[in-house]
Formats: structure tokens, sequence, C-alpha cells
């Protein structure tokens, strides 16, 4: 790799990395291309994404950001995943990891936060910010439903007194 290629390879990591939320290290020793192709397609689809590059250059680029101790979990071949979404990249990893046991998660980082494999797991488990959100919409909204069924229910009974008793008339 030349150097002006290199440099551009330590900036692209450093920009990704100030940007991330997440960031998660596992192994991927003895995976095939498809396997990752898939890792990477299922990263992709909760938001997430995933860097393989030299342990060397991803330490330079780690200097100056939030997730700069992940460092020393770089050893062997390793691959990043990254998300602003402190949940997207560590439940597909976690999920990934389940289905190939040669993808082997070492650690991460959540901000200055280092996580450790328990850590990783730990986030995985809790619901995402969308699930979050659809679950505090349904909280706001079930009131009203309930104050609007409370304020029918009356007329509704009052309903049913008149028609019994029209009905009652009727067989008299």
């Amino acid at each position: 790799m030349e150097r002006a290629a290199k440099k551009e390879a330590v900036q692209s990591l450093n920009t990704a990395f100030k940007a991330t939320g997440v960031a998660i290290v596992a192994q991927y020793s003895g995976l095939t291309v498809a396997q990752m192709q898939k890792l990477r397609t299922q990263m992709k689809l909760a938001g997430a994404s995933v860097k393989v590059s030299k342990n060397r250059l991803a330490k330079i680029a780690l200097e100056g950001t939030d997730v700069v101790a992940i460092g020393p979990m770089l050893k062997g071949p390793t691959v990043i995943a990254t998300s602003d979404d402190p949940v997207a990249a560590p439940k597909v990893a976690v999920e990934f990891a389940k289905t190939n046991e040669k993808f082997v998660i070492i650690g991460g980082s959540m901000g200055k936060t280092v996580l450790n494999l328990d850590g990783v797991k730990a986030l995985a488990s809790l619901p995402s910010l969308d699930e979050l959100r659809a679950k505090i919409v349904g909280l706001l909204v079930a009131p009203a439903t309930k104050i609007a069924q409370l304020s029918t229910a009356p007329a509704v009974k009052l309903a049913r007194v008149v028609q019994a008793y029209a009905s009652k008339s009727e067989a008299a």
C-alpha cells in the first residue's frame, strides 16, 4: 500500500470512528467471503457498517476519537463494526456470532466506555431506538384511547336504558 493510500485510509477510518456511537471488535479468521458478505449486508440493513483494515492503520485512526479504547483489542485478523445507534451493531454481531463459530466477539467501546463480551451482549439485548420510540408513542396514545372509551361509555349505557324502556312499552 502506498503512503498516500495509507494516509487516505487512516483519514476515512478516523472520520468513521469520530461519527460512531459504538464500535465492536471481533475476530473473523476462517470466515468465507460469502459469510463476510452476509455480515456486511446484515449490518447495512441495521444501519451499521463493517470495517476491515490493517490493525496498525486502525490504531492510528483511533487517536483523538471516543472509541480509542478498542486499540489494544486489535490483534490478529479483526473486523470493526460501527453504528450510530448503540444497539444496532452489537445486536447484529451477537446474532451473527451465534450462527458462525469462527466469528468471535472480543469487545468494544460505547463512547469512552470499554465493553467486554458481556457488555456487548447486554447492549444487544436492549431494544433498538425505533422500538423504544414505538413503545413511548404507544404509551402516549393509550390514555387518549381510554378517555375516548370512557366518554362514550355513559352514552352507550343511556342508549341501552332508553332502548329497554322502548321495547318494554311496545310489549305492554
